[in-house]
Formats: structure tokens, sequence, C-alpha cells
């Protein structure tokens, strides 16, 4: 055992693969700020050999290093030997952060850190594959991977941190690499082409996951399909790097094509090797285990008997019903802690997982059921497209996904029974602890428990246990005095206990003695919630000036959490600032740090901090703030917008910002960040909107802009909203370039959910107001989907002047990427007046534009109309080779809309080949992808192939049932396929003469 193992006994578990955190002899560490961090990791990844100070320098700054540098490196290892020798005896030398040789070294056992045990098991998998033992190679491939919790020294700062990142994320990859080439070694391919398929869309120039795909699908049966990954491959690198196909997939390709047989699997000799353990059945099949509990206190004490009953009834499993435990309470009673601890306790008996949500019942915007059912079941695996737009399709697939597993939720601060009821199981096994102010909630079958404050025993307890024994039994008096004018309310004593904790010099006398100079505080201290306040205001009353202002402006914001960015952008400073106020304010007990660089309020505290800046920031400093964060979220937006559609008119027509926003690397970065930020971006909207007059603007374009970036129906609702309330307050304010930006987006949203009537509605008000107002953008954007609308409900004659003037938009607009899309949609309008030169003429221009604008959805999108045109045109085989291009965009973009229109159109182009097999194949994954999103028009195309490819196999009845599903639809919609359709079915069920 290394040294600190031998000396202290103290037991380290360090992790690097994904956020870094610490913990010893199981009790987390809080590491403190990013830089801090970033040395630690430097220190643990060097093995024990001592890092100079002037490579600790380099690898935290590199040539941006601060003046004071060698200072704070001094002060970082200061701190790390305090976090990581807590019992040290001052003076005495440290035995696992050690000074050498003018720089430091850990002494951490190897196997205490993940990264080494990583790349352990990697070796131990090599050596069992030159041992050609593919079970065991599997086996420690798996281990390895398992390590993994994100990316890798997620939030570290700092170019030694990025190298290795780098480094350690392509050995993840290569492990990747290496545990499906042992699966199918070992005949499990049908197990791996989902996982593959993900990984080699996630990294779409790495030939080597391409090639294992193609090998499991061709093993699978599937011949057509490997030869399509192929031709999707080979376009991609000769569109991305000018290059052919590597020797590997070159040669692989000839084998699948000649249906080489010595591809096919081959068990090997001896023993076959263990089953694989089946998936679970049902929607989404979810294989996620979410363990989102928030971390208990260790200091947590009394309330025994109250733990143990909460305990035994959320594992009572003799009823038929999902049991239900409540705990109601005034606020700071310590509902949550009580709950978080009891639900720890209970985690063994639900290996499924445990979910967790503050439903911000107490504050004046609750959490939304239908946003908090999306979160759960992004946790529980399923993909945020696929998650249903309406709050009863939405809690069905919850409750589906949940039947027959084990999972405890915990519904903190929970505001009402309707809140609730949406999010409960459907089946018993799973359990449900909920926390609340409000005794008036009655659920069928819910166990009460009135948490009340504590006896004066269990206060002392927990004063004890912050302080230290020693100190409260010097001065028993006074510690009884103190917590009785805490009125023995555990969040009192826990703040007051803090303050004592952190200064050793102060005696409980002296606290008691500052509590009885302010006669009013005790007297609210023993008066329900204004108690809570007068001790928040002794805690606020010990911040240094910058402490306290950043108390006072980070509560201003409406989301219920923030971001490091957005904690900089509300404070007006660099996030390094920010965070070291954040985590000084986070160890006062005066904000809570839940995860790396987020940050929370109790809902009392944010109350408090409000009113203090009410009382002591001006105006217009607390205006500024609040702007500052609007600007922040504006320009992050912009950026995801930028990475995600380069060259898009849209981002050089926006508010002017002051904020550079959140830079991202890639989109799979912008799509995270938008993902993550979800509820913060909107708490911002629902904030500015009605604010301050002039936040009206640049929140209408943060609206506009963010709409255009949200993947599938999941929140669609929640921007409907939004977009209704900016339309609303623009109209009443006088502002109608704001207002005609809203109402272009509302009726985008609308026409996405096919409700045309709506759409044409707002969209033609939206062109209307932009003329007025001058907006060329939002003139062009207005006229192209008016176009689009029109062309879609057969009126072609008033779609082609709308696109041609949202094209004569496009020279002022300078946007090449927007007349490209405009030109791909007026080549359908061509179409539909029966002029097939010019429709082609102009689809192929559109798609020579966009290639050249770089801009992937617009490639995507001008490809497909091409692929329209041209199968309309009398060409199906060309027309699908476009079609396939664009689907294969479209799937590496997420775009599931997109996607499912494009397996439609590819399928009516194989009906057309006499190609049924694969109509029917192409037009079923339409039929799915449409269902999961509720895209009714899409449906309708792909029951229309059905039921012209299925008679075709012998299958008449199956044919015209599809059939009368897509006249049903079309009818509805009012979209000229109806009397297709209608002449199609009275063709098929009229019998022969």
């Amino acid at each position: 055992m290394g040294a600190s193992g031998a000396t202290t006994g103290a037991q380290f578990s360090f992790q690097l693969l994904g956020p870094v955190r610490a913990q010893l002899d199981g009790r987390q560490i809080e590491l403190g700020a990013r830089q801090q961090r970033a040395m630690l990791t430097v220190l643990l990844l060097r093995g024990g050999r001592t890092v100079s100070s002037d490579e600790l320098i380099d690898a935290l700054w590199g040539e941006l290093a601060p003046p004071q540098a060698l200072g704070t490196i001094r002060t970082y290892a200061s701190r790390l030997r305090n976090l990581l020798e807590p019992g040290r005896v001052a003076r005495t030398p440290a035995t696992v952060l050690v000074s050498s040789g003018g720089g430091y070294a850990l002494r951490i056992p190897p196997e205490q850190v993940d990264a080494v045990v990583f790349q352990r098991r990697l070796a131990e998998a090599a050596d069992a594959r030159e041992a050609r033992d593919a079970e065991t190679a599997h086996s420690r491939y798996a281990a390895a991977l398992d390590l993994w919790h994100g990316a890798a020294l997620a939030g570290l700062p700092g170019p030694y941190a990025e190298r290795q990142r780098h480094r350690l994320s392509e050995a993840r990859l290569v492990a990747q690499e290496g545990l499906f080439d042992c699966a199918l070694a070992l005949g499990r391919h049908t197990e791996v082409v989902p996982e593959l398929s993900s990984l080699a869309a996630e990294h779409p120039l790495r030939e080597r996951f391409r090639a294992l795909l193609i090998l499991a699908l061709y093993r699978c049966g599937r011949q057509v399909d490997a030869l399509a990954v192929h031709a999707d491959t080979r376009r991609l690198l000769v569109a991305e790097l000018g290059v052919e196909p590597g020797p590997e997939l070159t040669e692989l390709h000839a084998r699948v094509l000649a249906a080489d047989p010595a591809l096919a699997y081959v068990p090997p000799t001896g023993p076959d090797p263990a089953p694989a353990p089946a998936e679970p059945a049902g929607p989404g099949r979810p294989v996620a285990v979410p363990f989102q509990l928030p971390a208990g206190i260790p200091d947590f004490t009394g309330r025994e008997e109250l733990v143990q009953d909460v305990r035994a009834a959320l594992t009572d499993t003799s009823g038929p019903a999902v049991m239900i435990a409540m705990l109601t309470g005034i606020g700071g009673v310590g509902k949550t802690t009580l709950a978080v601890h009891a639900a720890h306790a209970a985690r063994p008996d639900f290996p499924d997982g445990q979910l967790y949500v503050d439903l911000q019942g107490a504050g004046p915007h609750p959490a939304d059921s239908g946003s908090v059912l999306s979160h759960f079941l992004q946790a529980l695996d399923v993909p945020e497209p696929d998650i249903p737009d309406g709050l009863g399709q939405r809690a069905a697939l919850y409750r589906s996904v949940l039947a027959d597993r084990r999972v405890l939720l915990l519904l903190d601060n929970a505001r009402d029974a309707a809140q609730i009821r949406p999010l409960l199981p459907g089946t018993a096994g799973c359990a449900v602890l909920v926390t609340t102010r409000s005794r008036a909630i009655t659920l069928g079958g819910a166990r009460h428990f009135h948490v009340d404050v504590a006896t004066a025993p269990e206060a002392l307890s927990l004063l004890a246990a912050i302080v230290g024994a020693e100190r409260v039994a010097a001065e028993p008096r006074a510690a009884a005095a103190l917590v009785a004018a805490c009125g023995h309310l555990p969040l009192a004593v826990r703040i007051v206990a803090s303050r004592l904790a952190s200064r050793p010099g102060w005696t409980i006398a002296s606290l008691v003695t500052r509590l009885d100079d302010e006669r009013r505080r005790l007297d609210e201290l023993q008066a329900g919630d204004l108690t809570v306040e007068a001790t928040f205001r002794l805690g606020y009353g010990h911040l240094a000036d910058d402490q306290a202002r950043a108390f006072r402006l980070l509560a201003l914001a409406a989301a219920p959490d923030l971001s490091l960015s957005a904690t900089a952008a509300l404070l007006g400073c660099d996030e390094f600032t920010a965070e070291d106020l954040a985590e000084g304010l986070a160890d006062a007990g005066m904000l809570e740090s839940y995860a790396t660089g987020r940050y929370r309020y109790h809902d009392l505290l944010r109350l408090y901090a409000r009113r203090q800046a009410e009382q002591t920031d001006s105006g217009q400093e607390r205006h500024a703030a609040v702007q500052r964060l609007l600007d922040h979220h504006l320009a992050t937006v912009g950026n995801a917008s930028r990475t995600l559609e380069p060259d898009h008119a849209l981002q050089r027509h926006l508010h002017p910002v002051t904020l550079p926003g959140v830079p991202f690397a890639d989109a799979d970065g912008a799509r995270q960040w938008l993902r993550h930020e979800h509820i913060p971006l909107a708490s911002v909207l629902a904030q500015a909107v009605p604010g301050a007059p002039d936040a009206l603007r640049p929140a209408g374009d943060l609206l506009l802009t963010w709409s255009g970036l949200i993947e599938g129906p999941a929140h669609r609702e929640e921007l409907r909203r939004l977009s209704e309330l900016t339309a609303d307050t623009a109209q009443a304010r006088g502002e109608p370039r704001v207002e005609a930006r809203a109402r272009y987006t509302l009726g985008n949203l609308h026409y996405l959910t096919d409700v045309y009537d709506a759409a044409e509605r707002e969209l033609s008000t939206a062109l209307r107001l932009a003329e007025d107002s001058g907006d060329t953008l939002c003139r062009h954007l207005a006229a192209n989907a008016l176009g689009i609308l029109h062309l879609a409900t057969d009126r072609p004659t008033r779609a082609l002047p709308l696109l041609e003037l949202a094209r004569s938009l496009c020279d002022g607009l300078d946007d090449k990427g927007s007349e490209a899309r405009v030109l791909a949609n007026t080549a359908r309008v061509h179409l539909a007046l029966d002029q097939p030169e010019q429709a082609e003429r102009a689809a192929a221009d559109a798609v020579r534009l966009a290639g050249a604008t770089g801009n992937g959805p617009t490639i995507a999108m001008t490809l497909y109309q091409h692929g329209f045109v041209l199968r309309r045109t009398g060409a199906p085989a060309l027309a699908a080779d476009r079609l396939r291009d664009a689907l294969g965009h479209f799937i590496a973009q997420h775009q599931r809309g997109w996607e499912g229109l494009a397996w439609a159109r590819l399928a009516e182009c194989r009906l057309d080949e006499q190609r049924d097999e694969d109509a029917v194949s192409c037009a079923e994954e339409s039929l799915r992808i449409a269902r999961d999103l509720g895209k009714s028009y899409c449906q309708g195309l792909a029951h229309a192939v059905l039921g012209q490819a299925l008679p075709r196999l012998g299958l008449p009845e199956r044919g015209h049932d599809h059939l009368r599903e897509a006249l049903a639809v079309f009818t509805r919609l009012g979209v000229p396929e109806a009397a297709t359709t209608r002449a199609l079915l009275a063709a098929a069920t009229t019998p022969a003469t």
C-alpha cells in the first residue's frame, strides 16, 4: 500500500472519468474551486511523482498565468492538505500531499484513482485478447467503461486538463471498439447493433465503428443495411475529407457484396459463452439506472423513529398499489434533509434507481409536471426527441417505462395534488416520497408524516455534530439557550452552528449575546418563517462586502439554479472570480453548490436575499444584473445557432450583446448545453418579457433563436406559452418588431403540430408586422413559412409569390443558405403547378447553393427536396440516392421530424421501383418515428405507401386498412394527398368485373 494508506489508514477514492470528485473513508470531499481541482488532477495523474510549481502553473494557466500564480498554487496546496488530511495537527509533516524539491507530490495508492484503474483494465483486456479469450476481454473492457461518468475531467480549466481529456477520451473510444469487437467474436451481433449505430452517428469519421456496424448488420441478415452504411460512410469521407474509405472498410465492403461465407459468425469450440442478459421489454427499453438523490449530510442527527417509519412505509410491498409517503411541515423544519436521509437508507430496496426533483411549490412559479416528466424520461434513457408532446401521453409512457421496475421517487417541495399525480408510477414496486408545506394535499393510499421542530435534545445533538461535542459540553447552558433562541428549528440551528464552526475563536455565549442584542430577532425567531429570516440576517451580516453583493444579486434570477457562466454574468465578473464568490457563499451556508459549477438557493434564503437587494442595491443595479443574465443567454444561444447552423442570416439580425456567452467546440456540445439549460432559459424568458421595457427586444430575439434549436416535441407547449406571452406583451407596449418575431415563432409551432388555421393566422400577422416595422429578416422568415403552408394546403398559386418575396429579401440579408432553402421550397411549388423543368432546375440550384454554405441542416433540407422533385419527375433511383444522403444528415443532426419524412419519401421511391419489401421497411420506420413525435402528415405518407405495397406482397386487407388510415389523416389536415389516396382506396376496394 502507498504512503497515505500506511501512515494514516485513510481510504481515498478519486474520480477523474467524469466530473472530478473525491471521497475519504466513504465521505464526499468538497474539492473547492475549479483551478484547485485542476491542480489536484495534475498531481493525481503524475502517479506520485513530484510536480514542480512551474509545471503546475503551466498546467493550470499556460501562457495566461496571473502574476500571483505561485502564491495561488501554494494556497491551493494548503487547502488541499486540509481537505485530504482533516485530522492532521498543525505544523506536523503532511503525509498525503507533500512538498518535495520545489514542488508537490501526492502519496496516493494508484488503485484509488479511477483513471489508473481504467488503464489497468484495458491492459488486462488486451492480454486476454492476445490469449484469444474473448469472454474475459469483453468483461475487462466492460469493467473499464463502467468507470466512466461523463466527459473526463468535466469542467476543469487549463491546457493540461484539455490535453488529458483528449487522451482519456481517445482511450475510451479504443475501449469501446475493443468491447464491440469482442462482442462480435462472441456472437452478440444482434444486441450490439443499436449502440454501434449510435456511436457511428456520434463519431461519423471513425471508420472502425462503421466497420464493426457493417459486420454486425451483415451477421443479422441485413446485407442491404450493411451496404448502405458503407455508402453513407464513403459519401461522408469524400465530402468532409476528400478521401476514400481505408483498406479495412474497402475490403469489408467487397466481402459483404460477395456474401463471403467467412464473414458469418462461427461459434467457438468448447462450452458456449454465457448468453447476454435479456433486454427489458416495454416502450423505450430503458437501460439507465439513475441515482439522482442529493448527497446526504454526514451530521444528520435525531428523528430515528420517524426515519424508520418513513423507510418502512416506502418498502412496504404488501399491497397492490404504489406506496406513497408524504412529509409535511413548515419551511425550514428539515423535511428535505429527513427525506433525503430516509431515501438513502432505502436505496438497497430500489435497485433500479432513484429519481429526484425540486417541484418549487413554495415559490411563485411551481415546476410544470410535463417538464418534470420529460427530464425523468430522459434520465430513464428515453431520448428527448422520442418524448411525446401532451401531458397525458408523456405520463402514460412514463408509467410504461417504470412498469416492473423498483424505483424510488423523491418529489421535493410539492405545491398540490394536481402537480404530483402525473408523476406517480402506475404499478406496485415503486415508491414515492413527497415533501410539502401543505397538509391539504390528499393522495389515495398515501401515509402522512408530520415533521415538527426538533426536541431540545435533538437540537443540541445537531449543534454538537456541527461545532463539536467538546464546545457544547464546555458551555452547556449557553448551548441550550442558543437552540432555544432558534425555536429548535433545524434550519436555524444549522445556520448558527455553521457560523460557530467556521469561527473557532467564538464562544457559544458570545453568539447568544449577539442574539440578545437584537430583541426583535429573538421574537421573530420564535414566530415561524420570520425566525428563519432573523437567522439568515445573522449569517448575512458576517459576509464580506463582495460576498454580500453576490448573495443579493444571484437571487434576482428567476431560474431554479445557476450555472457558473450565468453566475458570472449576473455578477458582472469573470468565471474565476464568480466561482470563488459562489463557493465562498456555499462555504458560509448561504448558497448550495449541489453539482460542479451549479448553484441554487434554499427558497427562503432566496426570498431573504431579494429583500436585501431591494433595501441595499439601486433599481438600476438590480436591473443591470438581470440584463446581463439575459445578454449572456442570448449570446450563448447565438453561439449554439452558429455552431449548429453556420452562417444563418438570423445570427446577424439579433439584438446586440455585450457578453461573449458560452463557446462551443462542436455541435454535440451545443446540443448538450441546450438540453441542460432548458429550464433556466425558459425561466429567464418568463422573467424578462414582462419585466423592464428594454429587456423585451433581447428576450424576443432569445425566444426566436432558441425555438429554432429545440429538438423534438417535448417542450412545444412551454414554447407556445412563452411565445404568446411575448407577442401579447409586445402588442401592449407597441413593439411591432418583437411581436412579429414572436408571432412567427408561434405560427411555426402551430404548423409543426398540424394546426394549419392558427399557423396561417399567426404567420400572416407576423409578415404584416415585419413589413410595418422594417424587419427584413422576419419578413423573409414569415414569407417563406407562409409559402410552405400554402403549398402544404394545396394553394401553390398563393405560395409562389410568397416564396419569390422571401428569395428577393435574401439579397439584403446576405444569406445564401436561406436562399437555398427558399429555392428548394420553390421547386416544390413548380411541381404543384405542373412545371417540372423549372422544378428540377430550382432544386438542383438549391443543392449547389447549400453545398457552398457548409450549413448542415440547409444541405440536408435541399437534398431532401431535390429527392422529392426527382421522384416526381420520373427518376426514383436518383431520387433515392439524394434522399439517403439527406437521411444521413438528418440522423447525424438529431432532426427526427425530417428523418421520418425522409424515410417516407424513400419508401415512395422504392414503391416506384417495384421494390415492395424495401418500401414496407422504409415506411414502417417512418411510421414509427412519426407516431413517436405525433407528426400526422408523416404518418399519412407512411400509411399511403404501406397501403400500396402490402397488397402487392399478398396482404390486401392490411393494405386497405393503411389506405383508410392515410385518407383519414390527409382529410383531417386538408392536404392535396387526400384526393390521390381516395382514388387509390376506391380502386383497391372495387371488385374486378
